[in-house]
């Protein structure tokens, strides 16, 4: 293979390799979507839901606990160990996620 072809092919691959992992914010959006319907109905066998409020920066999200969920006494390991493990599944971009009131 002659060195031309060659770099522009290492380059090419490089390029898909750093930005394969960056989603536009659509993409992002409906990701974190889908992780919050794997994750609903659990919450709501329990009496609670969850909503996205809103992404922030394409990296911090801001959910909102609803029903049963307000009130549970494991809420704050409900978001962390289910709800921000599930988003970060879909969207590993996603570095944080809270629960606003």
């Amino acid at each position: 293979m002659p060195i031309r072809k060659f770099q522009n092919c290492l380059i090419g691959t490089f390029s898909s390799l750093t930005h394969s992992n960056i989603m536009t914010t659509e993409e992002l959006t409906s990701n974190v979507l889908l992780a919050l319907d794997e994750i609903r109905p659990f919450l709501k066998s329990d009496g609670g839901d969850i909503s996205l409020i809103s992404i922030e920066d394409d990296k911090h999200v801001k959910v909102r606990l609803e029903g049963a969920c307000i009130s549970c006494s494991v809420n704050q390991m409900t978001l962390k160990a289910g709800v921000e493990t599930t988003i970060k599944k879909y969207a590993p971009q996603i570095e944080t996620v809270v629960n606003v009131m």
